[in-house]
């Protein structure tokens, strides 16, 4: 109740007082990011306990699921920027034409300036922080707004960040959709957001008052095509690990419906139903290493999904669930209608349709239909032909053949949505250059000044300068010639 109300002008002072130190070069400095990067290292290694715990109460998280997928991950973004930022950071050399010789040209790297990053629930550590990572290791004093949905995480993050790094060119601002509200006022040089549709359309609305560029990581229906030629165990298990051993499903990237041959379904479903109960026992919910879903509003919305009268009949495994502590177990339905509310929006939770076709190879025109681009669609298959056909057919953020969610530790991959699912990139280098401004430099010296540029203007000149801007050696020699000749 004492605490201050964060308002427009709150979030107006906070710019300032970034844009402020930012105008003094203090984060351009090589020094100050490495600086940065290292303390965050640090940051992780000393409260590895305490962001544990604070995924525990937000979500229940597995500590397994806590310390590789947040912790580690974000370790290794912070080693690959400080062992990588250097050559990052140097100038480009480009290539020069005939029309400016003699001369020289780069490309130079500089920070946008004053960023703001708008975080998820779902990976609170790792969607508030690795793109910070970026944002620091590109120069950029910043502004971290992390999900009010994971309150334990964020204030673990408000505090962390304030003992560690560098206050003066980097906050956390706390709170809802006021305080969101009230940052998006403002004018940034960049925003990053992880979040859904709607509320990306909000963003980029005030984004575009101000002519401010936008990162929007999404989500989307991510699709699973399994052909019947494969490892059906191994296969089984990486599904498995990428739908409820990343946060129950509760994570942009996991797959949403799987797509397998009316021949193989059956096939399918029997080896989750002896996976999962191996994974996590008869009684799933009793189970240590399954998160929960993250509040009663979600807990809500899947179960609806789950009840619809055309849906519910179609379980074949699972569905348990527990209300007061906001669990759902692993739950799998099979020939659910294409048209039921499941089949229609992200799922992002513990629920697995799976749609039947009659050849593998219509599945492609299965997930065209659906009418939007996911953040990642995955294929599962022995059969080159198939895989080519994948790749050149498929439009997503991302695709993997044979496993699932694992493109996201690979830092020399992109990461990022197409259409619906988002637009931009980070990750590792793709990360530096989000937050980046590719300035372009050109280099002359006084000779080689060419009077051809300058009036008077004649036809001469001007069939020699379109000969020089084309590049092409014969043209300029026929308009020398004809120039000598006239």
């Amino acid at each position: 109740e004492n605490k201050a109300i964060f308002d427009a002008e709150s979030a107006k002072e906070v710019v300032k007082e970034l844009r402020d130190s930012f105008v003094t070069g203090k984060t351009k400095s090589y020094r100050w990011r490495v600086t940065q990067l290292k303390a965050m290292l640090k940051m992780l290694d000393e409260n590895e306990p305490q962001i544990v715990a604070a995924l525990r109460d937000d979500l229940s998280k597995p500590e397994f699921e806590s310390s590789l997928y947040e912790i580690q991950m974000l370790k290794n973004s912070c080693r690959l920027a400080l062992k990588e930022m250097n050559h990052w950071m140097m100038p480009e050399k480009a290539k020069t034409s005939l029309t400016t010789f003699p001369s020289s040209a780069e490309i130079v790297s500089e920070p946008l300036g004053v960023v703001l990053v708008i975080s998820a629930w779902n990976y609170p550590f790792l969607l508030s922080l690795d793109p910070v990572v970026g944002a620091i290791s590109a120069g950029n004093a910043i502004v971290l707004k992390p999900s009010e949905m994971a309150p334990a995480s964020s204030s673990l993050l408000a505090k962390l960040l304030a003992d560690y790094l560098d206050s003066s060119c980097i906050k956390v601002v706390e709170g809802a959709v006021p305080e969101t509200s009230a940052l998006l006022e403002q004018k940034w040089d960049k925003i990053l957001y992880t979040g859904n549709g709607r509320v990306a359309r909000i963003v980029m609305a005030a984004a575009a008052k101000h002519l401010t560029p936008v990162v929007l990581e999404l989500g989307g229906k991510s699709p699973v095509i399994v052909d019947s030629d494969i490892n059906l165990k191994v296969a089984t298990r990486r599904i498995i690990a990428g739908k409820w051993g990343c946060n129950n499903g509760q994570a942009c990237i996991s797959p949403d419906y799987i797509i397998t041959t009316k021949d193989y379904a059956t096939k399918l479903v029997d080896s989750f139903k002896c996976a999962l109960e191996r994974f996590y026992g008869k009684d799933p919910l009793e189970s240590k290493d399954l998160s929960r879903i993250v509040n009663s509003n979600h807990f809500d919305r899947l179960s609806k999904l789950m009840d619809e009268e055309k849906v519910s009949s179609k379980i074949v495994h699972g569905g348990q669930r527990n209300e007061k502590y906001l669990q759902i177990a692993p739950t799998i339905f099979l020939d659910v209608p294409v048209n039921s509310l499941i089949m229609k929006e992200e799922i992002f939770g513990p629920l697995l349709p799976i749609i039947t076709v009659d050849k593998v190879e219509q599945s492609f025109d299965l997930i065209h239909s659906s009418g939007g681009k996911p953040l990642a669609a995955y294929l599962f298959t022995n059969n080159k032909k198939l895989k080519r056909k994948f790749v050149e057919t498929v439009s997503a953020g991302g695709l993997v053949v044979n496993d699932t969610a694992v493109h996201l530790a690979i830092h020399s991959l992109p990461f990022g949505g197409v259409g619906e699912s988002g637009m931009g990139s980070y990750h590792g280098k793709f990360s530096f250059d989000a937050f980046s401004h590719k300035k372009a430099v050109l280099y002359r010296g006084f000779a080689g000044d060419a009077f051809l540029r300058y009036p008077p203007y004649t036809p001469g000149k001007l069939t020699l300068l379109q000969a020089l801007l084309s590049g092409s050696i014969v043209g300029i020699i026929r308009a020398l010639l004809g120039w000598f000749w006239a």
